[in-house]
Protein backbone atom coordinates (compact mmCIF):
# COMPACT_ATOMS: atom_id res chain seq x y z
CA UNK A 1 0.00 0.00 0.00
CA UNK A 2 2.70 2.77 1.42
CA UNK A 3 4.58 2.19 -2.23
CA UNK A 4 1.41 2.05 -4.54
CA UNK A 5 1.16 5.53 -2.83
CA UNK A 6 4.83 6.79 -3.30
CA UNK A 7 4.49 5.10 -7.20
CA UNK A 8 1.19 7.71 -7.45
CA UNK A 9 2.91 10.94 -5.61
CA UNK A 10 5.78 10.18 -7.90
CA UNK A 11 3.61 10.50 -11.12
CA UNK A 12 1.14 12.63 -9.48
CA UNK A 13 3.94 14.99 -8.78
CA UNK A 14 5.37 14.78 -12.35
CA UNK A 15 1.99 15.44 -14.27
CA UNK A 16 2.34 18.59 -11.67
CA UNK A 17 5.60 19.58 -13.35
CA UNK A 18 5.00 18.85 -16.77
CA UNK A 19 2.01 20.92 -16.96
CA UNK A 20 3.65 23.99 -14.96
CA UNK A 21 6.65 23.80 -17.36
CA UNK A 22 4.30 23.71 -19.80
CA UNK A 23 2.40 26.43 -18.66
CA UNK A 24 5.57 28.18 -17.83
CA UNK A 25 6.81 27.94 -21.75
CA UNK A 26 3.23 29.00 -23.26
CA UNK A 27 3.11 32.43 -24.75
CA UNK A 28 2.17 35.43 -23.77
CA UNK A 29 -1.41 36.80 -24.74
CA UNK A 30 -2.40 40.74 -24.35
CA UNK A 31 -5.00 42.32 -25.26
CA UNK A 32 -4.18 45.31 -27.68
CA UNK A 33 -6.50 47.77 -25.34
CA UNK A 34 -7.25 46.55 -21.43
CA UNK A 35 -10.63 47.85 -21.94
CA UNK A 36 -11.42 46.58 -25.13
CA UNK A 37 -11.02 48.41 -28.47
CA UNK A 38 -12.25 52.18 -28.96
CA UNK A 39 -15.82 52.57 -29.95
CA UNK A 40 -16.37 48.52 -29.77
CA UNK A 41 -15.41 47.97 -25.67
CA UNK A 42 -18.90 46.38 -24.89
CA UNK A 43 -17.88 43.28 -27.36
CA UNK A 44 -14.77 42.60 -25.89
CA UNK A 45 -16.12 39.65 -24.03
CA UNK A 46 -17.23 37.61 -27.04
CA UNK A 47 -15.42 34.59 -27.68
CA UNK A 48 -13.73 34.13 -31.13
CA UNK A 49 -14.12 30.93 -33.06
CA UNK A 50 -11.19 28.27 -33.61
CA UNK A 51 -11.18 25.46 -35.85
CA UNK A 52 -8.61 23.23 -37.79
CA UNK A 53 -6.28 26.42 -39.29
CA UNK A 54 -8.22 29.53 -38.42
CA UNK A 55 -9.88 31.61 -36.40
CA UNK A 56 -12.40 34.49 -36.74
CA UNK A 57 -14.78 36.54 -34.51
CA UNK A 58 -12.35 39.04 -32.99
CA UNK A 59 -13.60 41.70 -31.25
CA UNK A 60 -11.01 42.23 -28.84
CA UNK A 61 -7.56 42.38 -30.80
CA UNK A 62 -4.76 41.30 -29.16
CA UNK A 63 -0.97 39.87 -29.63
CA UNK A 64 0.51 36.40 -29.10
CA UNK A 65 3.77 37.06 -28.22
CA UNK A 66 6.71 33.91 -28.85
CA UNK A 67 10.30 34.94 -27.32
CA UNK A 68 13.27 33.08 -28.48
CA UNK A 69 15.60 30.80 -26.28
CA UNK A 70 17.32 33.84 -24.74
CA UNK A 71 20.68 32.44 -25.18
CA UNK A 72 19.42 32.69 -29.40
CA UNK A 73 17.60 36.38 -28.76
CA UNK A 74 18.80 39.16 -30.92
CA UNK A 75 16.33 41.62 -29.75
CA UNK A 76 14.67 41.73 -33.21
CA UNK A 77 11.01 41.61 -33.10
CA UNK A 78 8.95 40.59 -36.00
CA UNK A 79 4.75 41.71 -35.55
CA UNK A 80 3.44 38.77 -37.66
CA UNK A 81 -0.28 39.57 -39.34
CA UNK A 82 -1.83 36.22 -40.88
CA UNK A 83 -3.61 36.43 -43.88
CA UNK A 84 -7.66 35.22 -44.64
CA UNK A 85 -9.07 37.84 -46.51
CA UNK A 86 -10.50 39.91 -43.88
CA UNK A 87 -13.30 37.08 -42.94
CA UNK A 88 -10.56 34.82 -40.87
CA UNK A 89 -7.02 34.22 -40.10
CA UNK A 90 -4.74 31.64 -41.21
CA UNK A 91 -3.36 31.56 -37.77
CA UNK A 92 -1.61 28.39 -37.58
CA UNK A 93 -0.03 28.22 -41.28
CA UNK A 94 0.47 32.14 -41.54
CA UNK A 95 0.79 32.90 -37.62
CA UNK A 96 2.54 30.01 -35.36
CA UNK A 97 4.34 28.70 -38.31
CA UNK A 98 6.18 32.00 -39.00
CA UNK A 99 6.43 32.78 -35.30
CA UNK A 100 8.54 29.20 -34.73
CA UNK A 101 10.78 29.95 -37.63
CA UNK A 102 11.50 33.13 -36.53
CA UNK A 103 12.18 31.96 -33.13
CA UNK A 104 14.69 29.50 -34.60
CA UNK A 105 16.45 32.68 -36.15
CA UNK A 106 16.45 34.42 -32.40
CA UNK A 107 13.60 36.74 -33.06
CA UNK A 108 10.58 37.26 -31.25
CA UNK A 109 7.82 36.67 -33.02
CA UNK A 110 4.13 38.44 -32.20
CA UNK A 111 1.32 37.22 -33.84
CA UNK A 112 -1.72 39.91 -34.33
CA UNK A 113 -5.24 38.88 -34.04
CA UNK A 114 -6.79 41.69 -36.12
CA UNK A 115 -10.31 42.60 -36.42
CA UNK A 116 -12.22 41.05 -39.57
CA UNK A 117 -14.58 43.77 -41.49
CA UNK A 118 -15.55 41.26 -44.11
CA UNK A 119 -16.75 38.82 -42.08
CA UNK A 120 -20.46 37.70 -41.42
CA UNK A 121 -22.10 40.98 -39.73
CA UNK A 122 -18.82 42.59 -38.84
CA UNK A 123 -19.36 46.16 -37.69
CA UNK A 124 -16.18 47.21 -38.69
CA UNK A 125 -14.67 49.26 -41.61
CA UNK A 126 -11.96 48.31 -44.07
CA UNK A 127 -10.13 51.16 -43.85
CA UNK A 128 -9.44 51.80 -40.01
CA UNK A 129 -10.07 49.07 -37.47
CA UNK A 130 -7.02 47.10 -39.41
CA UNK A 131 -4.88 49.61 -39.21
CA UNK A 132 -5.70 50.75 -35.89
CA UNK A 133 -4.83 47.30 -34.97
CA UNK A 134 -1.74 47.23 -36.55
CA UNK A 135 -0.22 50.75 -35.28
CA UNK A 136 -1.26 49.63 -31.91
CA UNK A 137 0.36 46.52 -32.47
CA UNK A 138 3.42 47.81 -33.32
CA UNK A 139 3.30 50.56 -30.38
CA UNK A 140 2.12 47.91 -27.66
CA UNK A 141 5.46 45.99 -28.84
CA UNK A 142 7.54 48.92 -28.39
CA UNK A 143 6.07 49.95 -24.96
CA UNK A 144 7.32 46.32 -23.41
CA UNK A 145 10.51 46.47 -25.40
CA UNK A 146 12.61 46.45 -22.15
CA UNK A 147 10.99 43.93 -20.26
CA UNK A 148 11.53 41.47 -23.36
CA UNK A 149 14.95 42.24 -24.08
CA UNK A 150 14.00 44.42 -27.59
CA UNK A 151 15.89 46.73 -29.40
CA UNK A 152 13.37 49.55 -30.35
CA UNK A 153 15.12 50.17 -33.92
CA UNK A 154 14.93 46.45 -34.89
CA UNK A 155 10.95 45.81 -34.46
CA UNK A 156 9.43 44.74 -38.13
CA UNK A 157 6.23 43.19 -39.39
CA UNK A 158 5.20 40.19 -41.88
CA UNK A 159 2.27 39.82 -43.78
CA UNK A 160 0.63 37.42 -45.32
CA UNK A 161 -2.09 37.77 -48.35
CA UNK A 162 -4.75 40.64 -46.20
CA UNK A 163 -2.41 40.37 -43.81
CA UNK A 164 0.08 41.93 -45.76
CA UNK A 165 -2.12 44.71 -46.29
CA UNK A 166 -2.65 45.35 -42.99
CA UNK A 167 0.96 45.93 -42.94
CA UNK A 168 0.94 48.01 -46.25
CA UNK A 169 -1.81 50.36 -44.13
CA UNK A 170 0.31 50.50 -40.99
CA UNK A 171 3.59 50.92 -42.58
CA UNK A 172 2.31 53.92 -45.07
CA UNK A 173 0.00 55.77 -42.13
CA UNK A 174 1.46 58.54 -40.41
CA UNK A 175 4.29 56.96 -37.63
CA UNK A 176 2.52 59.54 -34.85
CA UNK A 177 -0.55 60.41 -33.45
CA UNK A 178 -1.66 64.15 -33.49
CA UNK A 179 -3.50 63.57 -30.36
CA UNK A 180 -2.02 60.74 -28.75
CA UNK A 181 -4.87 58.96 -25.86
CA UNK A 182 -2.52 57.37 -23.84
CA UNK A 183 1.45 56.73 -22.95
CA UNK A 184 1.50 54.04 -25.92
CA UNK A 185 -0.30 56.30 -28.33
CA UNK A 186 2.87 58.26 -28.24
CA UNK A 187 4.78 55.71 -29.55
CA UNK A 188 6.45 55.33 -32.82
CA UNK A 189 3.31 52.97 -34.98
CA UNK A 190 5.31 52.28 -37.84
CA UNK A 191 7.82 49.39 -38.63
CA UNK A 192 11.57 49.52 -39.03
CA UNK A 193 11.47 46.90 -41.46
CA UNK A 194 8.63 44.66 -43.42
CA UNK A 195 8.30 41.13 -44.70
CA UNK A 196 5.47 40.65 -47.33
CA UNK A 197 4.52 37.48 -48.56
CA UNK A 198 1.54 37.22 -51.41
CA UNK A 199 0.40 40.45 -50.15
CA UNK A 200 -2.78 41.77 -51.45
CA UNK A 201 -3.32 45.41 -52.66
CA UNK A 202 -5.41 47.31 -50.25
CA UNK A 203 -2.83 49.88 -48.38
CA UNK A 204 -0.49 49.86 -51.40
CA UNK A 205 0.45 53.55 -52.29
CA UNK A 206 0.72 55.13 -55.93
CA UNK A 207 4.36 56.13 -53.92
CA UNK A 208 6.06 55.71 -50.82
CA UNK A 209 7.75 58.27 -48.56
CA UNK A 210 11.47 58.65 -48.73
CA UNK A 211 11.34 57.41 -44.85
CA UNK A 212 9.57 54.00 -45.67
CA UNK A 213 10.96 51.07 -44.07
CA UNK A 214 13.39 48.58 -46.23
CA UNK A 215 11.23 45.80 -47.58
CA UNK A 216 11.57 42.32 -48.10
CA UNK A 217 8.44 40.52 -50.55
CA UNK A 218 7.86 37.25 -51.83
CA UNK A 219 5.32 36.23 -54.34
CA UNK A 220 4.50 33.88 -57.30
CA UNK A 221 3.95 35.18 -60.37
CA UNK A 222 1.04 33.29 -61.33
CA UNK A 223 -0.78 34.72 -58.37
CA UNK A 224 -3.12 35.86 -60.17
CA UNK A 225 -4.64 37.79 -56.46
CA UNK A 226 -1.34 39.31 -55.39
CA UNK A 227 1.71 39.35 -58.31
CA UNK A 228 0.98 42.75 -59.21
CA UNK A 229 0.67 44.96 -55.62
CA UNK A 230 4.28 43.44 -55.47
CA UNK A 231 5.51 44.88 -58.41
CA UNK A 232 3.96 47.61 -57.92
CA UNK A 233 5.70 48.06 -54.60
CA UNK A 234 9.33 47.33 -56.45
CA UNK A 235 8.59 50.52 -58.55
CA UNK A 236 7.65 52.86 -55.62
CA UNK A 237 10.80 51.63 -53.79
CA UNK A 238 13.42 51.64 -56.51
CA UNK A 239 12.11 55.25 -57.85
CA UNK A 240 12.37 56.38 -53.84
CA UNK A 241 15.52 54.54 -53.76
CA UNK A 242 15.11 52.89 -50.51
CA UNK A 243 16.76 48.96 -50.30
CA UNK A 244 13.89 46.46 -51.34
CA UNK A 245 14.85 42.39 -52.08
CA UNK A 246 12.04 40.82 -53.80
CA UNK A 247 11.52 36.97 -55.04
CA UNK A 248 9.41 36.54 -57.78
CA UNK A 249 8.80 32.63 -58.27
CA UNK A 250 7.15 31.33 -61.57
CA UNK A 251 4.88 28.97 -60.06
CA UNK A 252 3.52 28.47 -56.82
CA UNK A 253 0.03 30.79 -56.89
CA UNK A 254 -1.29 31.79 -53.67
CA UNK A 255 -1.55 30.71 -50.18
CA UNK A 256 1.60 28.62 -50.25
CA UNK A 257 2.20 29.72 -46.12
CA UNK A 258 5.83 28.68 -45.10
CA UNK A 259 6.43 26.40 -48.11
CA UNK A 260 5.48 23.58 -46.56
CA UNK A 261 2.21 23.12 -48.41
CA UNK A 262 4.09 22.97 -51.74
CA UNK A 263 5.77 20.72 -53.63
CA UNK A 264 7.66 23.17 -55.42
CA UNK A 265 11.65 23.03 -54.45
CA UNK A 266 11.91 27.09 -54.94
CA UNK A 267 8.61 27.66 -53.26
CA UNK A 268 10.20 25.14 -50.55
CA UNK A 269 12.88 27.14 -49.58
CA UNK A 270 11.65 30.48 -49.50
CA UNK A 271 11.91 31.23 -45.73
CA UNK A 272 15.75 30.67 -46.14
CA UNK A 273 15.82 33.51 -48.58
CA UNK A 274 14.02 35.68 -45.73
CA UNK A 275 16.35 34.37 -43.15
CA UNK A 276 19.56 35.61 -45.36
CA UNK A 277 17.71 39.05 -46.10
CA UNK A 278 17.24 39.46 -42.16
CA UNK A 279 21.06 38.76 -41.92
CA UNK A 280 22.20 40.55 -44.44
CA UNK A 281 20.37 43.62 -43.74
CA UNK A 282 22.03 43.41 -39.93
CA UNK A 283 18.80 43.06 -38.40
CA UNK A 284 20.05 40.43 -36.27
CA UNK A 285 22.27 41.40 -33.32
CA UNK A 286 24.05 40.79 -29.69
CA UNK A 287 20.68 41.39 -27.39
CA UNK A 288 20.80 44.83 -25.96
CA UNK A 289 24.01 45.36 -23.45
CA UNK A 290 22.56 45.07 -19.30
CA UNK A 291 19.43 43.02 -20.24
CA UNK A 292 18.61 40.44 -17.79
CA UNK A 293 15.42 37.78 -18.75
CA UNK A 294 12.93 38.06 -16.28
Amino acid sequence: MLKTLRICTLLCSTTIFSVAAKAQNAPLVLPLWEKGAPGFESRRNEPEQAQDYWVKNINNPSITVYLPPKEKATGAAVVICPGGGFRLLVYNGEGVAPAQYLNSLGVAAIVLKYRLPREEGSPYSLDKQPREDGQRAIRLVRSHAKEWGLDTTRIGMMGFSAGGEVVAMTTYAPPYETNAKDAIYKLKGRPDFQMLVYPGPLGVPDAVPEDAPPAFMVVADNDSCCSEPVVKLLHAYRAAKIPIEVHIYAQGSHAFNMGTRSKLKSIQGWPQRMADWIRDNNILHSAPAGWTPE
